[in-house]
């Protein structure tokens, strides 16, 4: 073979050369497949022994020749080298051609060769006789189920690489010559040559009653099998029950990896088998890889193994560390550090749940006291307001199958604002006497673990079914939460007033907070504290909550005579809280003029570390030849250092620097 524009060989187009040894007549043809710069420009086309050259072979009308057996020995076709063993016969021939004065040169070459994956032998392709499935007009119908709606596949931009596979298909090879699987049901008959096929195992020919049958040796493709899953489960071919109830099913939810090898064979078969479609949606994650984003795998030795995950961190956290801050079609990278997270949240959950139960319940708890309440106070009415926001978002979340997100939503409401805010506000009112927060608690709780128990099973049964008993609550079947609703929106308390009114004081805790952080005020440490305000409201607001604030935020409030804020300047340090303003009388606690030196040998060093990261990601060589996540995070470094000097700036500007 040549390429039909390399005039070297054009006039030799339509002859015939000789092949040695057995003077076989090989025809010259032209086919766009041979390169014309790679070596000679003349390719041996052996459509018997390689893929693309069996192409050609069909293209050509060439014959199929196949020197070799299966057990890897050339067989007569070979002429002289019958018998030989590939790699006896290799050098043979070549000392054979350089014997008759054929052979111009040896040049060492270097090319892919098939290994099999198990053995690591090196593949010798054969042209042999296989069962195949006519899968065009299968495909055609697969195709427009997608076009149409029917199926809907997420995320949507998978949607263009099924078409792309269907649209280039090929007749489906489903014969594998393995030693495991479902063996094709074909029976040859040794007599007639016929081919019986059936589901139960003749003793037989059906054509000639000949009971000299043996059946082929091969077993179905392992994704022909797989593709039959979504009805051959369920009893197919027969119509039973579960056939009919169950199929077709809602969500499939696998690997972006086997969307054609699995999902297309589903949804073809199925339509072909049940005569429509398998299932409406199809959910592809995407691959777990290592911290780095490398792809696990044995020989890198970066495999997590589940079993030692499990008994180090636990189940639940290794399904929510698998599962949260993903989105479909994207990879994920596991780490120590993030399994360690999912532990710490576990954790936390278990011991807010035992804190929850702790309390004394009331035994008409199933009541809310939140529905048309004598009285509710706005703490209660911050953290319902919050859930109902939460369980709107996490079911709309649920909707366009954002779960990664939903998880981190339920997350982050548990943690930063039920644990950390209400029940520590709760805990305040209820040593004064207030026994509300009680009820509210435990309806909080079992709304959480109704949320997370899809991503948390384990620990959330636990803790609802202890809930469940101890305050004989009505949320579904108490059996178990498995049986309970999953929470929507509906009669919880929504009072927009209390959540902007709890957000400043949670703001006005951790405005001060953060000051005392800065200036390394010792936890046991009180500190005099000045609020002035221009807005009437807010300042009540601070008023009413003031047990609380002076409680969460180690503070006293300062009595103030006149001119006694503007006397005192130096020696505090003012924060601007919305219509708020708080100064923190410091000079009674730590050292003013130390930590002004302090604050801005930091602030200097921030400032030249920041003027460094601008160098670097302002360099062009750098940002050409460095990996991408080493950019990246110097990015964020960047981003970081220059908040932190922003807040550095301010305290030193409010110190009078």
């Amino acid at each position: 073979g040549v390429n039909p524009n390399d005039n070297r060989y054009s006039h030799l187009l339509g002859k015939n050369v000789v092949l040695p040894f057995i003077d076989r007549s090989i025809p010259i043809i032209a086919d766009e497949a041979v390169a014309i710069d790679y070596g000679t420009g003349a390719l041996k086309i052996t459509p018997g022994h390689a893929p693309d050259d069996f192409d050609i072979g069909l293209r050509h009308a060439l014959p199929i020749v196949n020197v070799m057996n299966d057990d890897g020995t050339l067989n007569e076709e070979a002429g002289p080298f019958n018998g030989y063993q590939r790699d006896d016969a290799r050098k043979a021939i070549a000392e054979q051609l350089e014997t008759n004065g054929l052979l111009e040169k040896v040049v060492p070459h270097v090319h892919m060769v098939g290994h099999c994956q198990r053995s690591g032998d090196v593949l010798e392709p054969i042209v042999s006789k296989q069962w195949f499935v006519r899968i065009e007009p299968l495909a055609a119908r697969a195709q427009k189920a997608v076009d149409d709606g029917n199926i809907l596949i997420v995320p949507e931009r998978f949607s263009k690489v099924y078409s792309n596979w269907l649209e280039n298909i090929r007749d489906w090879c489903i014969s594998r010559q393995l030693w495991w699987g479902h063996r094709i049901p074909v029976w040859y008959c040794s007599d007639c040559a016929h081919l019986t096929v059936t589901i139960t195992e003749p003793s037989q020919c059906e054509a000639c009653n000949s009971e000299s049958i043996t059946q082929d040796e091969d077993v179905l493709d392992t994704w022909f099998s797989s593709g039959l899953w979504p009805h051959s489960t369920l009893g197919w071919p027969e119509d039973t029950e579960d056939l009919r109830y169950f199929y077709p099913t809602s969500v499939m939810e696998t690997g972006y990896d086997i969307l054609f090898f699995w999902v297309a064979r589903m949804i073809m078969l199925g339509m072909q088998n049940m005569g429509e479609i398998p299932f409406h949606t199809v959910y592809l994650h995407g691959l777990i890889r290592d911290e780095k984003g490398r792809k696990m795998s044995k020989t890198t030795g970066n495999v997590l193994d589940p079993v030692q995950a499990i008994e180090e961190y636990g189940t639940d956290a290794l399904r929510f560390a698998l599962t949260t801050g993903t989105s479909p079609g994207n990879d994920m990278r596991i780490s120590p550090g993030k399994l360690q997270s999912s532990r710490n949240f576990a954790n936390k959950l278990w011991n807010t749940g035992r804190y929850v139960l702790s309390l004394d319940h009331e035994a008409d708890s199933a009541t809310p006291p939140f529905t048309n309440p004598p009285r509710i106070h706005r703490q209660d009415k911050w953290i319902l307001g919050r859930l109902n926001q939460v369980i709107s978002q996490v079911n709309e979340l649920w909707d366009s199958y954002q779960l990664g997100e939903a998880q981190q939503t339920i997350h982050d409401f548990v943690w930063d604002e039920f644990c950390d805010w209400y029940i520590e506000m709760a805990k305040i009112r209820m040593r004064e006497g207030d026994s509300d927060p009680k009820r509210v608690l435990a309806h909080t709780l079992d709304n959480i673990l109704r949320l997370l128990h899809p991503f948390m099973p384990f620990i959330t049964e636990e803790l609802w079914q202890k809930l469940n008993a101890s305050s004989a609550r009505s949320t579904g079947n108490s059996l178990s939460i498995m049986l309970a609703q999953y929470p929507t929106t509906g009669e919880i308390l929504h009072d927009q007033n209390a959540l902007k009114e709890v957000n400043l004081i949670v703001e006005v805790i951790r405005g001060i907070r953060n000051i005392r952080a800065e200036f390394r005020v010792q936890p046991s440490s009180i500190v005099e504290v000045q609020f002035s305000s221009s807005r009437d409201d807010q300042l009540s607001v601070i008023r009413e909550e003031m047990k609380t604030i002076t409680t969460m935020s180690r503070i006293k409030v300062a009595e103030r005579s006149k001119g006694q804020e503007s006397d005192n300047a130096a020696n505090s340090v003012a924060i601007a809280i919305q219509s708020i303003r708080i100064s923190l009388q410091l000079d009674t606690v730590v050292d003013i003029a130390t930590e002004k030196i302090r604050l801005v040998a930091e602030l200097a060093d921030a400032e030249s570390y920041a003027k460094q990261l601008k160098q670097r990601l302002g360099d062009s060589k750098f940002l050409s030849r460095a990996p991408e996540e080493v950019v990246d995070r110097d990015r964020i470094r960047l981003h970081q250092v220059q908040e932190r000097e922003s807040l550095l700036r301010d305290l030193v500007r409010n110190l009078g620097h």
